[in-house]
């Protein structure tokens, strides 16, 4: 109870004194950053969000202290393409990463381009100093490394998944680090990052200079381990609940609990007043887990809205009015703007996302309106499921053309008369079916020319080899 108190607390300076929308860009200082991204977060996996079963008091007030996106979007119903996207403002398979990164080549099916400018990249030229805290899933290779890609400090892990919250390893490799030092701490994969997120706060406390700091949890990805004292809190408070369910509520509160904690350093060391927090996941939560996303279609791998609608708030005390909400249709790649607009952080290559400070601050006027704009997601797989090929949606307005596995059909959706996807419209809306199906061959193409396996494999035997999938017998 303490922890939460603080954090209300917290939310209490966001209520005060926030100017009109007018004023806050005239006024805005270089805010710090933290970016909390949970991973197979549900859309549905929140109290805020209408979860009834679990309770996240800290989350729920970040929430409450800021912007709550409706319609967020994942950039991909899978966790590295998501997070390339994240970091680098460009749909993933434009910068190599159309699937999930693995340890064995064989069932890895992307690799961060060379040639990608990453988010801590530009925000270092501006005078930040970088650190990401937890799960990165861009790359094992050494040229791939946080450290190597715009981070001054990596404290985390560098795999895909954990096999176990415990010891860490992943098919028996230890990948945490510390920047470029394997490490083998004990404790908790959760309280151990959100303890070093801590350590680098306390860092930069009474620095000139601002930070930015990524904050990626491992959970609620499987498996599904909370501490058991925590399990043991929600059996006693549900006894009649799925005890799947109940592990899975149990890892989120957890969780919950860690980035209360987080918050209570931000705002013990008083970072709170000029820092923009932002949280969000990676993509849907997975069904078979026990995961809720919401009232929609699917889960985690699908590209119905279960799979990459997900949560988004902002909190920028002072600039972003708290208890607001937005159904602007965004996507995860739109983050990278975003931040850098707020840092005062300017690019000069392209990119795909657009900014949502505007929407933040709750501009009116010119430059305020969303851009109306086309939006592909995308995920390439291995296995007996998906061959090695590529699955899309694409969604205009509120029509959305889906195919959820390579080897079915495009459907066709209206969101605002079907949120749930259940009536396919592509029989009697051909017209649309064409206009979006152009805009994704043009889009295929575009992403045709970008290598999206390790210089290293390029010259590699290409004869038969054991199948991934004897090494992961289903996708995560």
């Amino acid at each position: 109870m303490q922890r939460f108190a603080q954090v209300i607390l917290f939310a209490m300076v966001v209520l005060a004194g926030v100017p009109e929308p007018a004023e806050a860009a005239a006024d805005a200082g270089r805010p710090n950053v933290l970016l909390i991204l949970a991973d197979d977060l549900g859309y549905g996996d929140l109290s805020s969000f209408g979860a009834a079963d679990l309770k996240t008091p800290n989350i729920d007030a970040l929430v409450a202290a800021g912007v709550r996106f409706d319609r967020f979007y994942a950039n991909s119903p899978v966790c590295s393409p998501t997070r390339a996207a994240l970091l680098t403002g460009r749909y993933p398979d434009l910068v190599g990463v159309p699937g999930v990164i693995r340890t064995h080549p064989e069932d890895s099916w992307g690799a961060l381009s060379p040639q990608a400018v990453l988010l801590p990249q530009v925000l270092k030229g501006a005078g930040y100093r970088t650190a990401l805290v937890g799960k990165w899933h861009l790359g094992l290779g050494a040229s791939s490394l946080p450290n190597r890609r715009g981070f001054d400090r990596f404290h985390g892990f560098l795999g895909d998944m954990m096999d176990d919250y415990h010891n860490h390893r992943r098919h028996g490799i230890n990948y945490m680090r510390q920047d470029d030092r394997e490490i083998d701490p004990a404790g908790h994969a959760t309280d151990l990052f959100s303890q070093w997120a801590i350590d680098f706060l306390n860092e930069c406390k009474g620095m000139d200079h601002p930070f930015f700091l990524e904050l990626a949890y491992n959970a609620p990805h499987t498996p599904v381990q909370p501490p058991q004292e925590w399990f043991a809190k929600v059996r006693q408070r549900a006894p009649g609940l799925d005890p799947k369910r109940a592990r899975l509520v149990a890892l989120i509160e957890h969780l919950d609990h860690g980035i209360g904690q987080v918050l209570a350093a931000l705002h013990a060391n008083g970072q709170a007043e000029r820092t923009l927090i932002l949280f969000t996941s990676d993509n849907g939560g997975q069904l078979d887990a026990g995961a809720h996303c919401g009232p929609f279609r699917g889960g985690k791998q699908d590209m119905y809205e279960g799979g990459i609608r997900v949560p988004l708030c902002a909190v920028w005390p002072g600039r972003i009015a708290p208890g607001t909400r937005s159904d602007r249709v965004a996507v995860t790649m739109d983050l990278f703007p975003t931040i850098c607009e707020a840092a005062g952080a300017r690019f000069e290559h392209p990119i795909d996302g657009v900014s949502l400070l505007s929407t933040f601050l709750g501009h009116k006027g010119p430059g305020g309106p969303p851009v109306e704009r086309d939006l592909i997601f995308v995920r390439r797989e291995g296995g007996m499921k998906y061959h090695g090929q590529d699955y899309y949606a694409v969604r205009r307005g509120e029509w959305k053309l889906v195919q959820n596995s390579p080897f079915e059909p495009f459907q066709l959706f209206h969101l605002g008369q079907d949120p749930r996807e259940e009536h396919d419209r592509s029989a009697g809306e051909r017209a649309v079916v064409l206009a979006l199906s152009d805009v994704l061959r043009r889009h295929v193409q575009r992403a045709g020319t970008v290598p999206w396996q390790p210089p290293e494999r390029a010259g590699a035997d290409h004869g038969l080899k054991p199948a991934a999938a004897n090494h992961e017998p289903a996708p995560r």
